[in-house]
Formats: structure tokens, sequence, C-alpha cells
């Protein structure tokens, strides 16, 4: 069960695993298990929850060692009841990476270690995660992707139609039809290639948006007292 269940030394009392319990998991988190001893709620690495920026980010302002601060809204409890992270702690991480935007479409990248959640109370714990995606990077979605294609192909299909109506330069309804049949086709196929080897997107966040972490290690969070020691 690796070193959550190591002799806790420092710790007052002896330690005792008391009942497993299991997070609200998100699609595809590769566990939900929690264990509750008598002196930590300990959440299992491979867990997932949310965070969310505490101010905007990007990309292109940012550099490798800058701290980033995130915040997790709401109360984390168990699927039966234990509060594991309350309300309005803080997550504290370091970015360790940037890849810009680069041709061909390829968007910014930007990777971040999760290391240490502070606690409302003032307690700091140590933690290690990083983002969960496939590669483990903060990016624009393919939504964003798909947007920056259509515009550029929208903007140079309006000029491709300008350009063929000026072709047909005779005000001849017929002619001017042709010459938008000409223009927007070409126009829309130009502005495709266009979009699709200018650089990508560079990595914009607003203030209050979310992110999913996944645990690389248990995450350890102690508990106010060890009343159940008898002390």
């Amino acid at each position: 069960m690796n070193a959550a269940f190591a002799q806790t030394g420092s710790l007052p009392c002896q330690e005792q695993v008391i009942r497993e319990e299991h997070m609200f998991s998100e699609k595809n988190a590769p566990c939900d298990k929690v264990i509750i001893t008598n002196l930590r709620n300990i959440i299992c690495s491979g867990n997932v929850f949310k965070i969310e920026y505490i101010c905007k980010f990007w990309s292109d302002k940012a550099k490798a060692g800058e701290r980033v601060n995130f915040l997790v809204p709401e109360a984390i409890y168990t699927k039966e009841g234990t509060l594991l992270i309350p309300a309005c702690s803080k997550v504290v991480a370091t970015v360790i990476k940037i890849e810009k935007q680069k041709i061909f479409n390829k968007n910014a990248r930007v990777y971040l270690k999760y290391e240490c959640i502070i606690l409302p109370d003032g307690r700091a714990v140590p933690m290690n995660a990083k983002t969960f995606t496939k590669d483990g990077a903060l990016k624009e979605g393919p939504w964003m992707t798909t947007g920056k294609l259509a515009a550029s192909t929208l903007g140079l299909g309006v000029v491709g139609a300008g350009t063929g109506v000026g072709f047909s330069f005779i005000p001849n309804p017929a002619k001017i039809g042709v010459g938008l049949a000409i223009g927007i086709p070409v126009g829309c196929t130009v502005g495709l290639i266009t979009g699709l080897v200018t650089p990508g997107l560079k990595y914009h966040a607003k203030k209050g948006e979310n992110v999913k972490i996944i645990l690389c290690d248990d995450l350890c969070l102690p508990k106010q007292d060890c009343q159940s020691c008898g002390e």
C-alpha cells in the first residue's frame, strides 16, 4: 500500500486504518479509492479532481519556473460523506515547460507540476499531480482550433467572392453569379490551406476556468487532531 501505511515517526500516535472510501470519480479516472485512518485522509494516486484558475493565464506571458495559483471552488467529499478537501483550499503549481505554438496549426502547450495544497486554516500539504490530459499538457481544445480554421476559411472566402465579382465587372447578374461561383470556392480553399499552415493558437485561460488534475502520488491530508488515540 506504499508509504501511506508506513510508521509515521513524527506523528504523535500510531496510525491505524479505519476504512476504505471512494471519491466521486471523474470520467476515465483510473482510481477512486480513499483510505481513512485515525490520523489522515489519504486520497490515493490516480484520483482526479477539478480546480480552477484564481487569475487569468496566458502562455505567451509565462515562463518556466513561475508559480500558478488555483482554487478548489467546492468542498470535495467521498461518496460516504467524509470531507477530504475544504472549499477555498488553494493549489500551487509551477510551470515546468512551455512549448510555443508552431506552424501547421500546432497549438502551444503548457506543462505544470501541481506541488502543494494550502488548506483554509493555513496548513500546506505537499502533493504531486499533473494535468489530466493525454500528454499532461494544457492547450486550447479542438473547438478553438476549428474556429480558427473556420474564421480563416470564411474570411478568405469573402475575399475570393469579391475578387470573383471583380472579374465579372460587367454589371450582368449572370456574370456576377459566375464570378461568385468561381471566387468563393477558390477563396475558401486558400483560406483552409492558410489556416492549416499558420502557427497554432496560444494557450489562454480565464479566471475561474476549470482544470482536471490527476494525483501521481497519494495525497495525505492530516486531520485536525488525534482524538481516536485517547490523547
